[in-house]
């Protein structure tokens, strides 16, 4: 089958289009799915740069290239990640075999693929397309159960446009439990999971506010958010010190701590993302006089699948696709992907 392999970190480079890749096997309780699109994230880039990786971290400190190619450090669980690696943690297509123990009725069936793989307990978890191979193949062997089946008039290219941003988004929404009425924050709203976001919170009855380039503010604006303002917006003169219930975060870095300023007493972050840096700034006295919770969100919760492709079948929420790119040009989709220039995914078809 074709598929691209990532071999190690470093640069484009180590995205290798290949066409003599073994088709995977389904094994007991897995699928075997027809990639029909998949979808670009800032993980599969994160991943190939070595950003999650405690080795290329310490190397790169210490002034060396980033382009290690072994084998052991850290994925996005925390597990041991190896090359070659098939990335693509978004992926819509159709059931082709099924192994023992699934049902044969399940051929033929298009499915959605729930992109965290839980095991036995909560942190027993692998994500497709980082610690197992993903969508960016001509075929993914995945379980059964994360392989939901869904009846859309959408097509393979904005169903890919939903797993990973939607789930993460509508994840951080669960976990911070954001309200009809409430007043809601989101960063990077013109990105996969921010746009996600607003419209989620929305469909939740949410009145959102929005952060993102004024290129884009009409476009995010039209999907739900009731106001826009920059990226480097001032929040405490805009809004003052307690006006949002709740914040949506992607972004990280300079706004942090004006972010959790503009929270009320009692009020909820959530964040999923650090695009505009990791390392922030904490006012201790900011989180425990103000009462405020912060949550990390990155395992979904169990519901969170499931709704959102009942969510997609009655319509309330809809793709949002910037542009698509054969996948043998998955560099410059990615090239691409990091100019910042698109609202929504870009997805990668076959």
């Amino acid at each position: 089958m074709g598929a691209v392999l990532l071999t190690g970190y470093g640069g484009y480079d180590k995205l290798e289009w290949r066409t003599d890749v073994p088709v995977p096997h389904p094994g007991p309780e897995d699928v075997l799915i027809r990639i029909g699109a998949a979808a670009v994230n800032n993980t599969d880039i994160n991943t190939r740069i070595g950003w999650y990786s405690k080795a290329v971290a310490e190397a790169t400190d210490a002034g060396a290239e980033t382009g290690i190619d072994g084998a052991g450090d850290d994925g996005w669980s925390g597990a041991a990640f190896t090359f070659p690696r098939i990335q693509g943690a978004d992926a819509c297509g159709h059931i082709v075999a099924v192994g023992k123990g699934v049902d044969p009725a399940r051929i033929g069936q298009r499915v959605l693929v729930e992109p965290v793989f839980r095991g036995s307990s909560r942190f027993d978890i692998r994500y497709f397309g980082s610690e197992v191979d993903g969508g960016f193949a001509e075929y993914a062997s995945v379980p059964s159960v994360h392989a939901h089946r869904i009846e859309s008039a959408c097509s393979d290219v904005e169903l890919a446009s939903f797993p990973c941003a939607y789930a993460t988004a509508e994840n951080i929404l669960t976990r911070i439990g954001v309200q009809a009425g409430e007043r809601v924050l989101v960063t990077g709203a013109s990105g996969g999971v921010g746009s996600a976001a607003v419209q989620l919170a929305k469909r939740r009855g949410a009145d959102v506010t929005a952060m993102a380039a004024d290129a884009k503010a009409e476009t995010v604006r039209a999907l739900g958010a009731s106001q826009v303002v920059p990226r480097d917006a001032d929040l405490e003169s805009l809004f003052g010190p307690e006006y949002f219930d709740a914040a949506v975060d992607i972004v990280g870095g300079g706004q942090f701590g004006p972010i959790l300023n503009s929270l009320k007493r009692g009020g909820r972050y959530g964040v999923s993302g650090a695009i505009s840096g990791p390392v922030v700034d904490l006012d201790l006295r900011t989180l425990y006089l103000k009462d405020l919770r912060l949550f990390g969100c990155t395992v979904l919760e169990p519901e969170v699948f499931p709704n959102l492709i009942g969510y997609i079948e009655r319509g309330e929420i809809k793709p949002l696709v910037a542009a698509t790119y054969p996948i043998t040009d998955i560099a410059a989709a990615q090239e691409a992907f990091l100019t910042k220039r698109h609202v929504g995914k870009i997805v990668l078809v076959f």
